[in-house]
């Protein structure tokens, strides 16, 4: 542990009044409720996307950075918008699909010490950034109507078992979440049919929630098909 994270734990720990704490806690608040407003109008009037979930570290020169400018670039001449977290690798792969092919580009950035910052490829008028996870996490669930999961750390783990969660417990309308990489999801699936299903704690039927490809072709085809099969029409 470096200096500056035990800096960070001793501020963390040190005694505060009752005062400081109900005085913090209050103007957080204040601030939670701004941002779920602010991501509620704006992402209201840019209607339902398509999420592109997946690495931040992914380079431009990797396999999956052109898969998802791919995957980007079809869903959106379909008529598609596309939301991204709005920072470098694999979500500015699929900005920069999207602002190629003339569509919406959508990103929800988040405030952290590294690696987030926004790329250029996002609307400036589609650019909303916030401070919690959280808040943003609910505005993806809220307005995408399809998840595309390419290859990602932590961050993207999150969000991928946040929609399945939801859907799992018909929080959320089964809306197609579509793992990108058959190669890279294979152990996680897997482990999750020997370990999770093995031990009863998912239903078989939960293994229907999501789907794996490895082309572009085949991750716009299942949002299309979904799109078909319920008479709903894209936005943009």
């Amino acid at each position: 542990m470096n200096e500056q994270d035990e800096n960070k734990i001793r501020k963390a720990f040190k005694a505060k009044n009752w005062n400081e704490i109900k005085t913090h806690d209050s103007w957080s608040v204040f601030k939670i409720m701004s941002e779920f407003v602010d991501g509620y109008e704006k992402l209201g009037r840019i209607g339902p996307c398509v999420a592109i979930f997946g690495s931040a570290r992914t380079k431009p020169n990797d396999h999956y950075y052109r898969l998802t400018e791919e995957i980007a670039y079809l869903l959106t001449k379909k008529g598609f918008g596309i939301i991204t977290g709005g920072g470098p690798g694999i979500m500015e792969a699929g900005n920069k699909g999207a602002h190629f092919a003339g569509g919406k580009s959508v990103g929800v950035n988040i405030d952290l010490p590294f690696e987030q910052n926004p790329n250029p490829f996002i609307d400036r008028d589609k650019f909303l950034e916030f401070d919690y996870f959280f808040v943003r996490k609910v505005m993806f669930m809220r307005y995408s109507q399809g998840y595309i999961v390419l290859p990602g750390g932590f961050g993207t783990m999150d969000e991928l078992f946040e929609a399945i969660t939801l859907i799992q417990t018909q929080k959320l309308i089964k809306f197609p979440i579509v793992m990108v990489g058959k190669e890279y999801w294979k152990g996680l699936v897997d482990w999750i049919k020997e370990r999770m299903l093995s031990a009863g704690n998912i239903h078989e039927d939960d293994l229907e929630i999501f789907q794996l490809v490895d082309t572009a072709e085949e991750s716009v085809a299942i949002i299309e098909e979904f799109y078909n099969k319920y008479a709903l029409k894209p936005n943009f």
